[in-house]
């Protein structure tokens, strides 16, 4: 009896906890392009298209205050220098929060530059930036926002790539009461994604397309005020990724990443911080 007790509160807290598995009728809306976006195969795919006139995006119809996010994207082929393909978390106003991956396109042969930032009460500037170990353009591949009250961690391909540590009782604020959406863009923005803004888009190459499949999120939906995995039985054990941390196998992945493929980090950028890099960067966690 206890047993079926217990499973019956494991499966009410699942139905409570959001696992969409992609089909994007149901989790997204296309909030701009004019036609441009595009959701295909009985919804299992979606693609964003930026030519001349203008670039595209979607949003998710949930917010999320906390949750483990997947999607699966393949970037633009070819000649993308000039454009930038985002998916990221964000809540509203000038004290919003976010968590962003943002791939910089680039010119045939070279590689994209994967630009991630968090965001917290509106101030960001915690850049960091890798190449990656595969071509992205060629097949999907899946991107993952783990976020938990502990931590939030980047990873690619199941690799983790960054952390962002909860280090509160270090007066170092961390995102934990704004509930986000999830968002995807492809843009033009040739004035500064690649080099510096000293490639333009070749627009004879338009239109761009990047396409989207497999989103999963395994995530507390926000609304009304109340999040649905604060009305799970009390007693019951929260899925894994709540409480879901780095073990020693992953931050030895994450130290190969960093060490092999990570070109730029706010926290050795003292040229950009010359009274000193952000207090979360001296932190030894």
């Amino acid at each position: 009896m206890a047993k079926i007790y217990a499973l019956a509160l494991v499966m009410f807290f699942k139905i409570l906890v959001a696992a969409s598995a992609g089909n994007f009728n149901q989790d997204f809306d296309i909030t701009w392009g004019d036609g441009r976006a595009k959701i295909l195969n009985n919804a299992q795919l979606l693609t964003l298209a930026l030519d001349k006139t203008s670039g595209s995006g979607f949003k998710s119809r949930n917010q999320y205050l906390f949750g483990k996010i997947d999607m699966q994207i393949k970037l633009v082929p070819g000649n993308s220098a000039g454009t930038v393909t985002s998916y990221y978390l964000s809540s509203l106003g000038s004290a919003h929060d976010e968590i962003d991956f943002e791939f910089l396109g680039n010119l045939s042969g070279d590689p994209y530059t994967l630009h991630t930032n968090v965001f917290t009460q509106g101030k960001g500037n915690r850049e960091q930036q890798f190449y990656l170990w595969f071509d992205p353009t060629k097949d999907f591949h899946t991107y993952s926002i783990l976020w938990n009250p502990q931590s939030i961690i980047f990873s690619v391909d199941g690799t983790p790539i960054r952390e962002f540590k909860n280090l509160e009782s270090r007066g170092i604020p961390f995102p934990k009461n704004q509930a986000m959406w999830i968002y995807s863009s492809l843009w033009n923005a040739d004035d500064w994604a690649t080099r510096g803004g000293l490639v333009k888009t070749d627009w004879s190459k338009a239109p761009f397309t990047a396409s989207y499949r497999n989103f999963n999120a395994q995530a507390c939906i926000w609304s009304s005020g109340s999040s649905s995995c604060s009305s799970s039985p009390s007693g019951s054990s929260k899925e894994a990724w709540f409480t879901q941390s780095l073990d020693a196998t992953g931050k030895g992945r994450m130290k190969w990443v960093q060490k092999n493929y990570m070109i730029y980090d706010y926290c050795k950028d003292t040229k950009r911080f010359p009274q000193g890099v952000p207090l979360e960067c001296t932190v030894a966690t």
